[in-house]
């Protein structure tokens, strides 16, 4: 009898997930399925919302993904099971419009500056295949060389080039700047700042699921949802911003940043911060309040801070704009006023900087697109990565509308110009009516959008990265204390959200069978 009353009284062994992401609410969802009576398990979440960097929202009667937009194939895709758990894939899941649904277009417009279209047989179309067919052998691991991917696609153009007959020196410009262009786009694909600091050996490991990319209609908050409700009431604690991790002993010991100054114990945590809050950490110069960075004590050893130290971690940002048509009346002496043009759709516009039209902001001249959000749409969308990215978010809605404005008006004069032929008839004006951003980068709880492996480091930092402490042989008899998840620590699918409820799912596993 005694016996079993010391096993009835048993304590259950806590865990504490820090972060109710992707990452977190996997491994949240994992351990609670093992049974209730087996863990006690808290998700601690720093902001007022779950998702982490899957957040939904609302803008001229649109459903838009602020962070986590695509789900990078279906076949296998846990994401995609979940959303289809969650009915969020059913068209009438959709009560608004959403991004992206009807995919990828089938028609694109690609112009220079001062608008003159770029001849898509002859100039755009097989720049674009050299582009697609190059990245593709990078992540096939048939690439040629090694060092950053920027350098590579440029090697691949000059050899384009020297092997094309002909071409003047007008054509190479044009297509430099569409190489460039297409540099733009894979800097928003990776959140790699600079494509030269993208290692090209290691996009030979990256791997998608199979089948369709497809964007989410109920909204990518209703994969968060599901995850929630599958967690007993309670399980998600709001507001506790992690601010101590003292981990050196068995019990290991959350401190959090809020007025009561509350501290928790756990026998386990699984950390879910992003690599950003990570390097933000180890920097030696950055205040832990001030910068939502942690303090681990004892500090992370040195072979888990070469791994956060190496690997890259950018910024992407998105931009979506409110168009209104409008078009010049003409110069016979009437109204003066802008008139609205009669719904007209705008253009998915490829831009292809060649110049340097001063009017347009540095910054806008990053991105690769302006394109509406779907079909027919009169809500565009700019994706912006690194230095841009961050600039963007440092400026005033008028100032990004005015750079808006300055860069159609250069993209889209009207009537636009086919180089060596007719015109292509009257294009509106547009005008922007409202824009809506994200702010990865200056959000203390991410600093930043996705992780990427850059020039120096390498997939085994992305494992590096996964490794609990205490580590290896130094653990011993001693139980696991602090775990890893999140896309950074996944070395095949890392800056996905696959990769993200992945590594939570490993964590938990790894912890059942511990117990087992």
């Amino acid at each position: 009898m005694r016996a079993r009353l010391a096993r009835t009284i048993e304590k259950k062994p806590r865990i504490v997930i820090v972060g109710a992401g992707i990452a977190g609410l996997s491994a949240a969802q994992q351990l609670c399925g093992a049974g209730r009576d087996k863990f006690e398990v808290v998700v601690v979440e720093a902001g007022c919302r779950t998702g982490g960097r899957v957040f939904t929202s609302e803008f001229a009667g649109h459903r838009l993904e602020m962070g986590a937009t695509w789900v990078q194939g279906i076949v296998g895709s846990p994401v995609y099971a979940l959303a289809r758990e969650a009915g969020a894939l059913r068209q009438e899941a959709a009560d608004l419009p959403y991004e992206r649904m009807d995919g990828f277009p089938d028609s694109v417009l690609t112009v220079a500056e001062g608008g003159d279209l770029v001849d898509a047989d002859t100039v755009a179309k097989p720049i674009e295949e050299l582009y697609r067919g190059m990245m593709e052998a990078a992540r096939a691991g048939e690439a040629v060389g090694g060092g950053g991917v920027e350098e590579y696609l440029r090697r691949g153009l000059r050899a384009y080039q020297a092997a094309r007959p002909g071409g003047s020196k007008e054509q190479e410009e044009i297509e430099e700047a569409l190489i460039g262009m297409h540099i733009n786009r894979e800097r928003t694909d990776t959140s790699a700042d600079d494509l030269g600091d993208l290692d090209l050996v290691a996009e030979g490991e990256y791997r998608d699921f199979p089948g369709d990319h497809v964007t989410i209609p109920g909204g990518y908050t209703r994969v968060v949802e599901h995850l929630v409700a599958a967690l007993p009431p309670g399980t998600v604690r709001l507001g506790l911003r992690l601010r101590r991790l003292d981990w050196g002993e068995t019990a290991v010991r959350l401190h959090f940043a809020d007025e009561a100054t509350t501290t928790l114990t756990a026998d386990h945590v699984i950390l879910t911060v992003s690599l950003g809050v990570l390097k933000a950490s180890i920097c030696k110069d950055v205040s832990a309040t001030a910068t939502g960075a942690i303090a681990f004590d004892p500090p992370l050893p040195q072979f888990k801070r070469d791994a956060v130290a190496r690997l890259g971690f950018g910024v992407v940002d998105k931009l979506f704009i409110e168009l209104e048509a409008v078009e010049t009346p003409e110069p016979d002496g009437g109204d003066e006023q802008l008139a609205r043009a009669a719904s007209p759709a705008f253009p998915f516009l490829h831009m292809a900087f060649v110049g340097d039209v001063a009017k347009i902001p540095w910054w806008m001249r990053g991105t690769e697109s302006v394109c509406p959000v779907h079909a027919a749409s009169t809500v565009a969308l700019v994706w912006f990565a690194g230095r841009e990215a961050a600039h963007l978010e440092s400026l005033p809605d008028d100032e990004v509308i005015r750079a808006v404005h300055s860069t159609l008006e250069s993209f889209l004069p009207a009537p636009p110009r086919r180089c060596g032929g007719a015109g292509a008839g009257a294009t509106p004006r547009w005008r922007v009516k409202r824009i809506k951003r994200s702010g990865w980068a200056t959000d203390p709880l991410f600093l930043g959008s996705y992780s990427y492996v850059a020039v120096g480091s390498s997939g085994e930092d992305l494992d590096r990265m996964a490794e609990p402490l205490p580590r290896g042989q130094e653990a011993g008899r001693t139980p696991l204390r602090v775990l890893f998840a999140g896309e950074a620590t996944h070395r095949t699918h890392y800056s996905t959200t696959h990769a993200a409820y992945l590594s939570g799912v490993r964590e938990a596993d790894q912890l059942l069978q511990h117990y087992r």
